[in-house]
């Protein structure tokens, strides 16, 4: 098993920037896809992001495709969001993931998850 633990949310104006980092533990980093996902109040986690484990592929939801960028480290066992041009319908919490089985788009793909770190963008 995987453990995570997001860090870097914070409080941040419109078209403002942050990066959101996840560490990892437990299960070979390397041998896993990861994934971003985010939750606003009342509204269902949504897919963000997702990078494969071996050629480093990615995939970006419509809402965040050319704003964030999702990248791994695999000697710091560390996966990196970097989101530009925010605006407060970013303002979520986010949560990385461990890929287990099925499309990335989807939660019940994602077997670990970490606590989450908020990210409120005011206008």
């Amino acid at each position: 098993q995987v453990q995570l633990a997001e860090s870097g949310g914070g409080l941040v104006q419109a078209g403002g920037s942050l990066r959101l980092s996840c560490a990892a533990s437990g299960r070979t980093f390397s041998s896993a896809a990861l994934g971003w996902f985010r939750q606003a109040p009342g509204k269902e986690r949504d897919f963000v992001a997702a990078i494969t484990q071996t050629y480093g592929i990615t995939y970006y939801a419509d809402s965040v495709k050319g704003r964030f960028t999702i990248s791994r480290d695999n000697a710091k066992n560390t996966v990196y969001l970097q989101m530009n041009r925010l605006h407060p319908g970013d303002t979520a919490v986010y949560y990385c993931a461990a890929h287990g089985s099925g499309s990335f788009y989807y939660t019940k793909s994602f077997d670990a998850w970490g606590q989450g770190t908020q990210v409120t963008v005011s206008s």
